[in-house]
């Protein structure tokens, strides 16, 4: 019972230090605009800003989940809330554009958050509930429309001149000095209140052993399934904003609005992803997810005027898109305690990594397939033809192991056929 407690207790605290960071992971989404202006930067630069805490929440992935495997998840996720707090609020202070690319590239270490919290996680919950706990720890990715919905009104309430004579910068610098202050206190709340001992599953391993998982091929493809529902959403929540305002002419308020709703289910559905996963199995949920997805994504790929939904048609299908992503968030990470047991937090930052770096790449496919056709939907062009490499490969599995389970069944038949 006491084990129980402990686990909830880490699945509530690792759940709310991921969404406050990764609130600020991808906070330039709303104080871009603000900044954009201020410092008069070109699209090319603010692209290469917004880029730059996506990237560095990538790349460290793997050695997060390493690291806090060794160390305990209370001690590396105190660890990354701490690192964070410093160049978040160093970017409050910043007055060009090299300080806030170096800002923005030291601050996306918040993004690597996720790859400890699922090695924290899965070190406290047995193996039957950790889709369902992986899937609620997830849905931290909350966090990005939470910046969204309140990001304007905290601009908006501290003054341009600051608080405390300008000891508390206003407007958009309030945003960084806020979230940098409410990472030091979460830092003490998860240092105070996490159950200890805590949990070092790889601790006394070598790091040949840990790293041996990278070398299957099932891992890679994991990694690739990620980029579908992980990827893509990261991708559509930055580029959504804009095909709202362009296409549909839509007031940047109201975009912005319009894609939380995207937000919510592609973040919220996790836990009932993880649910369905833990009851059903990964395979299936993954499955019933890519088909939806494909099925979505077509018909918001469709040339103009050749399906005549209107804004409230596409609502509802990027809805559907978003609704898929969140369940198969959760069904691709059910995987990892089947196939590692003993090293979900590892390849959960090696999966992490290549879906977020699907969250870095796509935007820029996504400008250069609308660059080379001229057409707004080919964004959906681009994450389609992904899911349908997934979905064959995920197939072909499935084709395998049956055949494998036909053949293996095949002699025990025959042997109690000769016998009767």
């Amino acid at each position: 019972m006491q084990s129980q407690t402990h686990a909830r207790r880490v699945l509530w605290l690792s759940t709310v230090a991921f969404t406050l960071l990764f609130a600020v992971w991808l906070m330039l989404g709303v104080l871009g605009v603000p900044i954009k202006k201020e410092l008069h930067l070109s699209p090319v630069r603010f692209s290469w800003l917004t880029a730059a805490a996506v990237l560095s929440g990538s790349i460290f992935r793997l050695p997060a989940g390493v690291l806090a495997d060794r160390i305990g998840g209370r001690k590396a996720m105190v660890l990354v809330l701490l690192l964070s707090a410093i160049p978040c609020y160093w970017f409050s202070r910043t007055t060009s554009f090299a300080e806030m690319i170096a800002c923005a590239l030291c601050f996306g270490i918040a993004g690597n958050s996720f790859a400890v919290g699922i090695a924290w996680n899965a070190a406290w919950y047995d193996r039957k509930s950790q889709g369902f706990a992986l899937g609620t720890f997830g849905a931290g990715n909350v966090g990005a429309s939470v910046t969204k919905l309140i990001g304007p009104g905290l601009i908006a309430l501290v003054p341009l001149a600051g608080l405390l004579g300008g000891a508390v910068p206003g407007g958009w610098r309030f945003i960084p000095v806020f979230s940098s202050a409410r990472f030091v206190w979460m830092a003490a709340v998860v240092w105070f209140f996490a159950p200890t001992p805590d949990l070092t599953p790889s601790r006394g391993r070598s790091m040949a052993s840990m790293l041996a998982p990278l070398r299957e091929i099932r891992v890679w493809r994991f990694g690739l399934y990620y980029v579908v529902v992980f990827g893509a959403y990261v991708a559509l929540s930055l580029w959504l904003p804009n095909y709202y305002v362009t296409v549909f002419g839509y007031p940047l308020a109201k975009a912005a609005m319009a894609t939380a709703f995207f937000i919510f289910p592609a973040s919220l559905l996790r836990p009932l992803g993880g649910w369905l996963s833990d009851r059903y199995g990964a395979r299936p949920v993954t499955y019933v997810v890519f088909g939806a997805l494909l099925l979505a994504l077509t018909l918001l790929g469709l040339p103009a005027g050749v399906l005549r939904t209107g804004p409230l048609g596409f609502f509802v299908l990027i809805e559907m898109v978003g609704v898929a992503m969140g369940i198969g968030k959760a069904s691709v990470y059910r995987y990892l305690p089947d196939y590692f047991p003993n090293d979900v937090g590892l390849v959960g930052g090696l999966v992490g990594t290549l879906g977020a770096l699907g969250g870095f790449f796509l935007p820029l496919g996504f400008g250069y397939a609308q660059a080379a056709t001229q057409v707004s939907q080919s964004c959906f062009w681009v994450i389609g033809a992904i899911v349908v490499v997934s979905f064959v490969w995920l197939h072909a599995v499935v084709t395998r192991l049956k055949r494998t389970a036909a053949v293996a069944v095949e002699p025990a038949v025959e042997m109690m056929a000769t016998q009767s």
